[in-house]
């Protein structure tokens, strides 16, 4: 069905939309391949979103060698009208004569839409040439249009005893240098990052992106993602060195109590939103997420201590757990990377899929999606 020459050019066009990882959100990473007569005459992908799309940019570098030439692109092109017009009509008045997409778009507003349009003004249409790659490419996207709440990404520290701190609470570093640089570029991947301000406040976390290896939007900057922290106590003043670095920031409180007034500096963006309590006194996780769900937040990334991460997955509110296993040993007395109810069958342990390992300096960081999530 697909040619050596297909795959390669498909191929190219994976790579393509990965250069948007940092910068697309909450827009899916898509890359496109403009090729005549086995030449590649056009190349893009999405860069921002409200910018054009993959399949316009390679379309203007393709200019008039784009009639009668093939189209390779990793996502559906669209069919509707939003902050662009749609890529398929662009596509069909380019004079594109065949377009081979890697995967469906399973947006309502697409879904196979761009594709018969595309074959009503007849251009072949060709589906699934690495599908599977292509799928990687938008964990957060892919999830959030089939289940209507983001992708959540549980980011642990941990020796190989499983232990995240000593007895006293002493955390730092765990792991090096090059652990941390890498957890740099995850947070830049995501749409929103979510802490406590136990976290804020005990370590002054920033939770925001400073590595100068993140490829910036096109002002320049770093696309900072949104930053959700659970407040219930109304704990933050808003003098915390996390409301100087930008960005937005959404901080969850108890509903119908009291919320103080926040100092903030110039120009800080703070939301300010209550919660229901759940049965055990906290905030309740459900009612997070739900509020999260509303909000253009695809990809979650979790960045606290055991307390929230130990609540979000006893409440199987996990997809991803993202583990950062230090050469130490830290002994019994050092504190636990979760907590949850004591099993008495190994049948109850939940299981994990892990799909990527990698090293970084003397730290392993393992990737596992939850079974059943």
């Amino acid at each position: 069905m697909f040619t050596a020459a297909d795959e390669q050019f498909m191929q190219r066009a994976l790579e393509l939309a990965a250069l948007g990882r940092y910068t697309t959100s909450p827009n899916p990473n898509v890359g496109a391949v403009v090729v005549k007569e086995g030449q590649v005459v056009g190349e893009g992908y999405h860069r921002q979103a409200g910018g054009p799309h993959a399949e316009v940019f390679a379309l203007r570098e393709a200019g008039e060698k784009a009639r009668g030439a093939t189209c390779y692109v990793t996502l559906e092109p669209c069919s509707h009208y939003g902050r662009t017009p749609p890529c398929a009509l662009a596509l069909i008045d380019a004079g594109v004569s065949r377009v081979v997409v890697a995967m469906t778009d399973p947006n309502p507003q697409v879904a196979g839409r761009g594709i018969a349009l595309l074959q009503q003004a007849g251009i072949e249409v060709q589906t699934g040439l690495f599908e599977a790659q292509a799928r990687v490419l938008n964990p957060g996207f892919l999830h959030k249009m089939q289940y209507q709440r983001p992708y959540v990404q549980l980011k642990l520290a941990a020796s190989i005893d499983g232990r995240t701190a000593l007895k006293n609470g002493a955390s730092k570093w765990l792991t090096g240098a090059g652990a941390r640089t890498d957890v740099q570029h995850l947070r830049a991947q995501s749409c929103a990052i979510l802490s406590t301000a136990e976290t804020v406040l005990c370590d002054d976390a920033l939770l925001n992106v400073r590595a100068d290896t993140i490829t910036p939007l096109e002002s320049g900057s770093l696309r900072q993602p949104l930053r959700i922290i659970l407040d219930q106590k109304c704990r933050l003043t808003g003098l915390e060195p996390l409301f100087l670095q930008g960005g937005n920031i959404i901080l969850l409180h108890q509903q119908h109590h009291h919320w103080p007034e926040l100092q903030l500096p110039a120009g800080a963006k703070v939301q300010r939103h209550g919660i229901i309590l759940g049965t055990d006194g906290r905030l309740d996780l459900t009612a997070v997420m739900a509020f999260i769900a509303i909000l253009p937040v695809n990809l979650l990334w979790v960045e606290a201590g055991a307390q929230l991460a130990s609540s979000l997955w006893q409440q199987q509110l996990v997809d991803e757990l993202v583990l950062y296993q230090a050469p130490l040993l830290l002994g019994p007395d050092a504190r636990p990377m979760l907590q949850f109810a004591e099993l008495t069958e190994m049948s109850q342990a939940p299981r994990l899929n892990w799909f990527d390992i990698q090293q970084f300096g003397d730290d392993l960081r393992l990737r596992a999606k939850v079974k059943g999530q």
